[in-house]
């Protein structure tokens, strides 16, 4: 299974002005604890990072540090997260039929999620990982008032990775650049062309860090496992 991996952010709401991913967590940078859990996914074969060039000698410096046996392809990103997908999608490998895309931010998904979402995806044309979500949720109008409350049941929150076919989600993401449509996840353009996205259940560890709190409770939690008996 191929895989990519968007690593082409500044972390802003992180108080950075560089790669959120060169932030660290337990000593190393978070793109690291992402590499080892997909280095220990026994499904996944290739690993494409999306990224800007001038992080490009860091994560070949990180891919050899880890001592990463599968092979890895740098990929120059755009400045969305949609565009930096569409260019890791045209330097898949030709014989690539499905495709993982795991954001970087998302260091503590394990290589148990990995597989699992891997071989889901030989099943259904798209997946993704995702959560039930346990507060209630309001919608909320323009003037701050309350509108709807939606019934919980029915409500995931999405993570990565997500899943699909490489030929369709091609097809998708070139439409959708036409249209000039904005989504923020690869699921979004299947869901446009009523393309039906199978829910694998993810993890609730599998956070997406995004502030200074996130990176805290990622150092929590990575202690925690690493304390964790075998």
């Amino acid at each position: 299974m191929h895989l990519l991996i968007p690593a082409a952010g500044v972390g802003r709401r992180m108080g950075s002005d560089r790669n959120k991913l060169l932030l660290t967590v337990q000593g190393l940078p978070l793109l690291a604890w992402t590499l080892l859990a997909i280095q220990a996914a026994d499904q996944i074969s290739w690993i494409g990072i999306i990224g800007q060039p001038e992080d490009f000698a860091d994560w070949r410096s990180l891919v050899t540090q880890l001592a990463i046996s599968k092979p890895v392809e740098l990929i120059k990103g755009g400045t969305t997260r949609q565009e930096s997908v569409f260019n890791g999608l045209q330097a898949l490998r030709t014989q690539a039929e499905r495709v993982l895309i795991h954001d970087g931010a998302r260091c503590l998904a394990t290589a148990d999620l990995f597989d699992r979402c891997a071989t889901a995806l030989h099943k259904v044309p798209g997946l993704i990982a995702a959560v039930p979500v346990k507060d209630t949720i309001k919608i909320v109008d323009s003037t701050g008032m309350v509108s709807a409350t939606p019934d919980r049941s029915q409500l995931w929150a999405a993570q990565t990775p997500q899943g699909f076919g490489v030929e369709k989600l091609k097809a998708c993401h070139a439409e959708g650049r036409r249209q000039g449509w904005e989504v923020t996840d690869d699921a979004a353009l299947f869901e446009r062309f009523n393309l039906p996205v199978q829910i694998v259940a993810g993890e609730e560890t599998n956070l997406k860090i995004t502030t200074p709190a996130d990176l805290a409770i990622a150092e929590l939690i990575l202690q925690q496992r690493q304390n964790s008996p075998a």
